[in-house]
C-alpha cells in the first residue's frame, strides 16, 4: 500500500468523536443529539456544542450559542459560561482583525501601532464581560490577564483599564538589553502559509546553495508546503511539484541526510498527542530526489512501525559515517496496549535500510516522550542522547562506545544530577557559555488552561514556581550538570510548544526563541525571546524584538535567508484545532550591531556526509582578548529544523586565528588558520575548501495588505 492511501484510511479512521483534536467530528456528533428547535435545551450538551464551534473556527456561532444559554429561563448559573463565552468574544475579535485582515504586527506583544484593531466588537463584547467576571471574583487571574489584552488590543490599555485590574508594565522596552524590532515579512515575500502545530526546516533542499522552508501541519487534513527560495528576495509556493501535497500530518519534521548522497531528506513524525489508538500513524522517510521532488522511502527503508511520535534525533551513534535515528514515542502508562509505545533506536544499514536495536542498545525508553537530543556530552567522540518527557521523568543516555552494531547505551541520568520532576518538552543541547561542553536546556510544560494566570503572576512581580518555565543545567565537565535557571534569568512564563536557538547579535553567543501555549482558547501568552548576555545570562527582549506573537507557535527555525550574515527567525504558528490555525512569520532581523561573522558547510568522507555531529571551534581575538565559540553541527531545538550550515557570530574580531573541526565519527581534527570573516566556505573531510558566492537578498518589509485569494484560504 502507499502512504498516501495509508494515511487516507487513518483520516477516515481519526474523523471520530473520541478523537479529542477532531472538532468536526465530535461537533456532527452533538448536533445529531441536540435539537436546537426543542423547548427543552440540554445545557451541558449546548455548551458543548459552543466549545466545539469555537474550536472549528466558528466564532460568532459560539457566541451566540452562549448567549442563548445566559438567557434560558430558569438558568441562574450565567457566571459558569462566563469565561468561555469572554474567550469566544477574544476570538472573534482575532478572526476579524489579526487573521483576515493580517498585517506584520497582527497580535504582536504588547499590541501597538498596525495591531490595534479596527474591528472591535469582539474585544469590546469580551471586556464586559470579563469585568463581570471580576466584580464576582477580583482575584481571577486569567481574566484579569485577558481583560489586559483585551484593553490593549482596542489601543485603550493602560490608560482606561479599572484601576483595581490593572496589571501594569506590560509594554515595557526591556531595559538596557533591549533590541532592534524585527519586522514579520512573510507575507511580503510570498509565504502565505495559514496553518496549525507543526513542523519546519530551513535548508537548501535543491542545492543552489538558497535556503527554501518546508513546513508540516499535525492533522492528517494538513499537507505539507515546500517554499522555495526564488534568489530574488521572494518565495515561490512548489508543494504541488515537489509531490508535498499528499504528505499529510506531521507534528514535527527534521531534514537528515540518511543515505549519504549530499542531498537533504525529510522524515516527518506523527500522531503526536493522540490517545486510544489516534496516534497509532505511520512516520515517513522522504528522499530528496534532487531535482525538486521527494520519494516516499519509508517502507522499503525498514521503518515500518506505527506510533505516535513528535520527535527524533539523527546521529551517527555508533560512528560508522551514516546516520541513525532515535525516535521518542509516547506511552501514556497503564498495561493498555493501545497506549503503550517504547521508544526506538533505528541503524542505518548503508544500503537505504535500517534495523531496530533500542531492546540491544539498553534505550528502550517506554515513557511519554516530547523531545529527544543528541550531543557529546562527556567529550569522548560518541554522540549521548537525552530525553525529555511528559511524565516527569528525564533520561541521559551515555553512549558506551561501541561500534557496528554493538552500539550501546547506559542510563547516567542520576549520576548527573538532572534531578527536577516537572513535567518537560521542548529540550536540546548547546554550548551556551562557549567552554566546549554542551549543555541541556529543557522546558517545562503542561495542559494548564490557565497560562494567563502565570503570566499575570510574573507581570505583577509575584514569584513563580518552576512551572512553564526553561530549566538551564551547566555542563560540569565531569558528567555532572547543575541547574543554573536562576541565576541564567531563564525563570520566567515561557510554556514552550517548540523553540529553536541562534545567534541574533552575532556575538558568538547563542539566543533562544519559543513558540509558546497549549491547545486551549485562553492560552494568550507572547512567543518569547531570550537575549545571551556573555555567556552568563538570558535577558527577554521579547517586547523590543516585536516578536511575542500572542497566537500559538511551534516549528521555529534560525537561518541567514539574506546571505548577509544576520539569522532571521521563521516560526510556523498555528495551535491543535482548525480553528486555532493561524499565519505563520518570517521575522527579519535588523542588525543588531556591526559584529561579524562566518559561515561554514561542511561536508563529511569517513565521516556522515552532512557532518551532523561534528564540532566546531572557531578561535579569535576581541578588544584584545582571545576567545571561543563551539557549534555543534545539528539542525538545533526541538520542533524547528536551522540549517545544517553552521552561522556562526565573532563579535568584533577582524581575523579568525584558527577553525577547528572534529569530524563527527573519526573524530579526526582539521584545522584552518588566519581566515577572513563575513564569507560562506564549504569544507570537506579531505581537506577541500571552496569559497561560495551567495548573492545577498532584500526583502520587502512594508506591510502589505492580505490578497483576496489569502483571505479566502484563512475562512
Amino acid at each position: 500500500m502507499k502512504m498516501a492511501d495509508l494515511l487516507q484510511q487513518l483520516r477516515k479512521r481519526n474523523y471520530n468523536q473520541q478523537n479529542v483534536f477532531s472538532s468536526d467530528a465530535r461537533l456532527a456528533a452533538i448536533d445529531s443529539t441536540l435539537k436546537i428547535d426543542s423547548p427543552n435545551y440540554d445545557v451541558q450538551l449546548l455548551s458543548k456544542k459552543a466549545l466545539f464551534e469555537l474550536q472549528e473556527g466558528h466564532e460568532q456561532k459560539a457566541v451566540d450559542i452562549y448567549t442563548k444559554i445566559s438567557k434560558l429561563p430558569g438558568y441562574l448559573s450565567t457566571v459558569d459560561i462566563m469565561p468561555d463565552q469572554a474567550i469566544a468574544y477574544m476570538r472573534l475579535g482575532e478572526r476579524s482583525n489579526c487573521m483576515l485582515n493580517h498585517n506584520g504586527a497582527s497580535c504582536i506583544f504588547p499590541i501597538k501601532g498596525p495591531g490595534i484593531h479596527q474591528l472591535q466588537t469582539g474585544s469590546q463584547k469580551a471586556i464586559e464581560t470579563l469585568e463581570k467576571i471580576l466584580k464576582s471574583n477580583s482575584h481571577d487571574l486569567q481574566s484579569r490577564w485577558l481583560l489586559n489584552i483585551a484593553y490593549m488590543t482596542l489601543g485603550r490599555y493602560p490608560s482606561q483599564v479599572p484601576a483595581q485590574y490593572l496589571i501594569p508594565n506590560l509594554n515595557v522596552d526591556d531595559g538596557p538589553y533591549k533590541v532592534k524590532p524585527f519586522t514579520d515579512v512573510a507575507a511580503n515575500v510570498g509565504i502565505n502559509l495559514n496553518s496549525r502545530a507543526g513542523g519546519s526546516i530551513v535548508d537548501d533542499f535543491d542545492g543552489d546553495g538558497y535556503l527554501d522552508i518546508i513546513t508540516s501541519g499535525m492533522d492528517l487534513q494538513d499537507h505539507m508546503h515546500y517554499f522555495h527560495n526564488n534568489r530574488d528576495g521572494t518565495f515561490s509556493d512548489r508543494t504541488a511539484q515537489s509531490g508535498l501535497q499528499d504528505m499529510v500530518g506531521g507534528l514535527n519534521i527534521e531534514q537528515t541526510d540518511y543515505n549519504n548522497d549530499g542531498r537533504p531528506d525529510i522524515f516527518i513524525m506523527r500522531g503526536g498527542w493522540l490517545r486510544e489508538g489516534f496516534g497509532n500513524q505511520p512516520s515517513s522517510l522522504l528522499k530528496n530526489n534532487g531535482n525538486g521532488t521527494f520519494t516516499d522511502v519509508t517502507f522499503a527503508a525498514g521503518l515500518k512501525f506505527m506510533e505516535p511520535t513528535q520527535t527524533a534525533v539523527w546521529a551517527d551513534f555508533n560512528n560508522d559515517g551514516w546516520l541513525d535515528i532515535f525516535i521518542g514515542m509516547e506511552s501514556h502508562g497503564g498495561t493498555n496496549c493501545k497506549n503503550n509505545h517504547p521508544s526506538a533506536l533505528y541503524v542505518n544499514n548503508h544500503n537505504g535500510t535500517f534495523t531496530e536495536m533500542a531492546q540491544k542498545a539498553h534505550c528502550r525508553i517506554n515513557d511519554f516522550v516530547k523531545g529527544v537530543t543528541s550531543a557529546d556530552y562527556n567529550n569522548d567522540g560518541w554522540p549521548d542522547i537525552f530525553v525529555s518527557t511528559m511524565s516527569g521523568r528525564k533520561y541521559l543516555l551515555k553512549n558506551k562506545g561501541k561500534g557496528g552494531k554493538n552500539v550501546e547505551f547506559e542510563d547516567a541520568t542520576d549520576k548527573a544530577g538532572i534531578n527536577i520532576k516537572q513535567n518537560t518538552f521542548t529540550t536540546w543541547f548547546f554550548d551556551y557559555d562557549n567552554d566546549g561542553w554542551p549543555d541541556i536546556l529543557i522546558g517545562s510544560y503542561n495542559f494548564s488552561n490557565t497560562l494567563g494566570y502565570y503570566a499575570a503572576l510574573e507581570a505583577l512581580g509575584t514569584p513563580v514556581a518552576d512551572d512553564g518555565n526553561i530549566f538551564l543545567f551547566r555542563n560540569n565537565r565531569d558528567g555532572t550538570f547543575t541547574n543554573v535557571t536562576h541565576n541564567a534569568g531563564l525563570d520566567k512564563v515561557v510554556f514552550s510548544m517548540g523553540g529553536n536557538f541562534g545567534d541574533i547579535d552575532n556575538d558568538g553567543y547563542p539566543d533562544l526563541y519559543f513558540g509558546t501555549g497549549n491547545p486551549d482558547f485562553g492560552s494568550l501568552i507572547p512567543n518569547k525571546l531570550f537575549r545571551n548576555i556573555g555567556g552568563k545570562k538570558f535577558a527577554d527582549v521579547t517586547s523590543s524584538s516585536r516578536t511575542g506573537n500572542l497566537q500559538k507557535g511551534h516549528g521555529v527555525s534560525f537561518a541567514d535567508f539574506r546571505n548577509n550574515g544576520l539569522q532571521d527567525i521563521f516560526i510556523e504558528m498555528g495551535g491543535a484545532y482548525i480553528g486555532d490555525a493561524y499565519k505563520s512569520a518570517l521575522y527579519l532581523n535588523p542588525g543588531q550591531n556591526s559584529n561579524n561573522w562566518i559561515c561554514l558547510k561542511l561536508v563529511g568522507v569517513q565521516s556522515n556526509r552532512s557532518a551532523i555531529g561534528s564540532r566546531i571551534k572557531v578561535t579569535f581575538t576581541e578588544n584584545g582578548a582571545q576567545r571561543n565559540v563551539y557549534r555543534d553541527v545539528n539542525s538545533g531545538g526541538s520542533f524547528g529544523s536551522s540549517p545544517l550550515r553552521q552561522e556562526i557570530g565573532i563579535g568584533r574580531a577582524t581575523i579568525i586565528d584558527d577553525i577547528a573541526i572534529r569530524w563527527a565519527g573519526s573524530s579526526t581534527v582539521q584545522q584552518l588558520h588566519k581566515v577572513n570573516p563575513d564569507q560562506f566556505l564549504e569544507i570537506t573531510e579531505n581537506g577541500k575548501i571552496t569559497a561560495l558566492h551567495l548573492k545577498r537578498l532584500k526583502f520587502s518589509t512594508d506591510m502589505q495588505p492580505m490578497s483576496m485569494a489569502a483571505m479566502a484560504e484563512m475562512k
